[in-house]
């Protein structure tokens, strides 16, 4: 089998969610306990993207701390990464905001590079106002580099396994 290795970041602002969605797709698991990222955390996984199982791709999953203080920095451990999936929180208004900002982040160090835009916590939210926001960033925030906008939840795992699959798709 040939195996083609990845790297992916995800960013967003800090208790959006990333490293829960990351903790569910790799480790199929969920903690309630909140423990803020410093710096930045690598991750591993492997998946088979071809219908024939021929083709792997090992993805270094790159879980960046979502401080605004870290800004200055992020840009280094963006380097490299052929996708990203920018996450939001379905329950504070600001971090859908400032998608944007980490939108600009990320194509100024990447500008090839491909993005997922991920609206975590949808199981805090109506579904109708989780429909509601993704007409919305379809509408204001994609792009060439946006392939795709998600609603997810690392707690019930809804939505978690596609962004991470299709992104590795992309990146081929």
């Amino acid at each position: 089998m040939n195996t083609i290795f990845r790297k992916m970041c995800l960013i967003g602002d800090f208790g959006v969610g990333k490293t829960s969605l990351i903790r569910r797709f790799v480790d199929n698991q969920f903690s309630d306990k909140y423990l803020s990222t410093v710096g930045v955390k690598i991750s591993r996984k492997s998946l088979n993207v071809a219908k024939d199982n021929t083709q792997e791709v090992q993805l270094m999953i790159w879980d960046l701390e979502g401080h605004t203080k870290f800004k200055s920095i992020a840009a280094n451990y963006l380097q490299g990464a052929k996708g990203a999936v920018v996450v939001a929180d379905h329950s504070r208004e600001e971090t859908k905001d400032r998608i944007i900002d980490h939108l600009q982040l990320f194509a100024s160090v990447n500008p090839q590079g491909t993005v997922i835009l991920a609206l975590n916590k949808m199981d805090l939210v109506s579904p109708e106002e989780a429909e509601g926001t993704i007409k919305h960033i379809y509408k204001n925030y994609v792009n060439n580099q946006v392939i795709s906008v998600y609603n997810t939840s690392a707690k019930t795992g809804e939505g978690v396994d596609r962004i991470f699959q299709e992104l590795a798709l992309n990146m081929l």
